[in-house]
């Protein structure tokens, strides 16, 4: 044979010999398996008061279980979005509970299932995908309630995710009549309740239940496993079990209490692909994983370049030791708007100390969530509150948050002893806050915009958005942590900051007057003069707000101004929260709106219109769906529009 034909005949057979490596069944499965709203704190594998999960736990003696595995956001859009576009959600514009508009990734930028499909893995989705982004083309090969990996051509590797809905928090949404009669199969007498909770028959029922959730979980992992190991793909497949963020007890999802981020995560590891993971089987590790490396780990398993622009990291694969994963010690989490109800809170853990920012701390946890308050628990938690019948631990759930909240989690892992204003931990106080400070500043942090100039103007290329805004967004960081000084420290510079031209540094400076409260009496009169005068609604909402917690001057004359004359829903909206704080608070202000008057509206608007007009939940659901109804009509009949 001629040389060069030689050649190009070996060239050809190592180009097959690599192809098959990686397109073909030389290449490990993955099968992804998500438990909907279920912290570590309900597996007893995990924790001491939690439920029996032995399908899990053989999953675990076949693997590596992560003690310190976190979600980067406590609700679901949010945290399945990091997920997927391996980025922090407050950098790309997606960090809104039921988005009002979904963000644009750049135009290189891919959902990592799509970089998996291009390197020959069939991708498949049964079902849930609640993405704040615009997917990315060819994602997923399919995704439905049909959506399985029997369905690949022969020979093709695949990664399969399966979401289990049958921990979602709508599992406690029994109403009073099954809770008169209960067929759960935990003994409500064997629970044990956080100390914030108060102790009561129906708190317990509905931790009993919550347990037998989890239980059929379990139940539900195990013929999955079953499944694939029937189809004799067992020794082929990296399995990764976890929750897709933190329980649904009160205080659990949509917070970024440990309750809400801290998540099970158990990767079994085939015999065929061991050599892929630097642990042993059986391994428990204490090393900080979080969701934007999730699908770095799949696509470093996969052998698949892992993009540059993402956050995350890989924790198994090649490459990664053991050492290096269990060396990791940070995570960052979380919490804007969730449904209706609007917050802004950043956590930073660091070991066993956890930091929290409220940047919007005037607004308690349990502010009205209309989706929330259908579980009967929370009700009750409400009425026992407003009767007077809590300890102050239970009660802390109802007041203001303090600015900034540290919490010793080896000591107090239920987050209830906030050390913020202990001398003894100043050091470690400043240390935490000056580093959520650069991390805020670093990303940048989106959120510092209210959502109706992201709406209006970020939306279309965030990434872009926040790189030109980057000098602002740091501007306001520091605006907004002028709360954590004595007020005459930052007496000054919130006076020039309520007089700049610049209508979000006004928003700001206001934010900050009404964590202050009374201290701040000095800035009435600028007050009175923005909530009368402000051209920017936002700006005269805030210090509206100010004048109506501190009492000097009924708010809600101008709250109805505001959403009379916006004509944007989502102003609308963060300006209706402001009046449900007055409805439910230690107020006495009439908030009785017009609501008819209300020309621009959203489903999310619907909610607390309802509730400000005392509808029950089933009529305000049922004008969402008839809202969204009418607004799918008009998509795909234009002469409606």
């Amino acid at each position: 044979m001629h040389r060069s034909t030689f050649a190009a005949c070996l060239l050809f057979l190592l180009i097959s010999a690599q192809s098959i490596e990686t397109f073909g069944q030389q290449q490990p499965n993955f099968l992804w398996i998500m438990s909907e709203d279920n912290s570590k704190h309900y597996l007893k594998m995990f924790d001491d008061s939690g439920a029996t999960t032995p399908n899990i736990e053989q999953m675990a003696a076949h693997g590596v279980t992560f003690d310190r595995a976190f979600s980067n956001a406590p609700v679901c859009s949010v945290a399945r979005t990091t997920l997927i576009t391996m980025v922090y959600a407050p950098r790309l514009g997606t960090q809104f509970h039921r988005r009002i508009k979904p963000a644009t990734m750049p135009e290189d930028w891919k959902m990592f299932p799509t970089l998996l499909r291009k390197a020959g893995y069939y991708t498949t989705n049964n079902s849930k995908k609640d993405y704040n982004a615009i997917e990315s083309p060819g994602a997923w090969d399919e995704s439905s309630s049909n959506a399985h990996w029997q369905n690949r051509p022969e020979g093709t590797p695949f990664f399969h995710v399966q979401t289990y809905t049958d921990s979602h928090e709508s599992s406690l949404h029994f109403d009073q009549a099954w809770a008169d009669n209960p067929d759960n199969k935990t003994d409500p007498a064997s629970v044990q309740l956080a100390p914030y909770h108060p102790d009561t028959p129906l708190f317990r029922l509905t931790y009993a239940r919550y347990h037998d959730r989890i239980q059929v979980i379990d139940e539900k992992v195990g013929k999955l496993l079953q499944q694939l190991a029937d189809d004799g793909l067992l020794d082929d497949t990296f399995v990764f079990y976890f929750g897709d963020h933190g329980g649904v007890l009160p205080r659990g999802k949509g917070y970024i209490y440990e309750s809400g981020l801290h998540i099970p995560l158990v990767v079994r590891v085939p015999d065929k692909w061991k050599n892929r993971s630097p642990f042993p089987n059986g391994t428990r590790t204490t090393g900080f994983v979080e969701f934007v490396d999730f699908g770095p780990t799949v696509l470093q398993l996969a052998n698949v370049q892992v993009p540059e622009y993402v956050d995350g990291k890989p924790f198994l694969g090649q490459g990664v030791t053991a050492h290096d994963v269990n060396s990791r010690t940070e995570t960052f989490g979380y919490a804007d708007r969730m449904d209706e109800k609007y917050d802004m809170c950043r956590s930073l853990r660091r070991g066993n100390w956890k930091y929290i920012r409220n940047y919007q701390a005037i607004y308690p946890d349990g502010l009205q969530n209309n989706y929330r308050y259908i579980n009967l628990a929370w009700r009750e938690w409400r009425q026992l509150n407003k009767a007077g019948k809590l300890n102050s631990t239970q009660a802390a759930f109802f007041n203001p948050k303090p600015a900034e909240q540290l919490f010793d989690l080896n000591a107090d892992p239920h987050e209830i002893n906030n050390l913020a204003g202990d001398s003894a931990h100043h050091e470690q106080l400043l240390e935490m806050r000056n580093a959520l400070n650069a991390r805020v500043k670093s990303l940048p942090d989106l959120s510092f915009f209210p959502e109706s100039e992201l709406v209006k103007n970020g939306f279309q290329n965030p990434i872009e958005f926040g790189k030109a805004h980057r000098t602002s967004i740091a501007k306001y960081v520091d605006v907004a942590d002028l709360a954590l000084l004595p007020f005459k420290e930052a007496q000054h510079r919130l006076e020039t900051a309520i007089k700049s031209k610049d209508p979000v540094e006004r928003y700001w400076a206001y934010t900050v007057c009404s964590i202050f409260g009374d201290q701040a009496n000095s800035l009435f009169a600028d007050a009175k003069l923005s909530a009368e005068r402000d051209e920017d609604l936002l700006a005269r909402l805030r210090a509206a707000e100010f004048l109506g917690i501190t009492k000097v001057q009924d708010p809600v004359p101008v709250i109805r101004e505001i959403v009379q004359s916006s004509e944007s829903p989502v102003i609308n909206l963060i300006a209706l929260q402001t009046l449900v704080h007055f409805k439910d608070g230690p107020f006495d202000y009439d908030t009785t709106i017009d609501t008819e008057s209300i020309d621009a509206i959203d489903d999310q608007l619907l909610r607390r219109i309802g509730y400000l007009d005392g509808l029950p939940e089933v009529e305000i659901r049922e004008r969402m769906r008839a809202f969204t109804q009418r607004n799918r009509s008009k998509e795909t009949n234009p002469r409606q529009r």
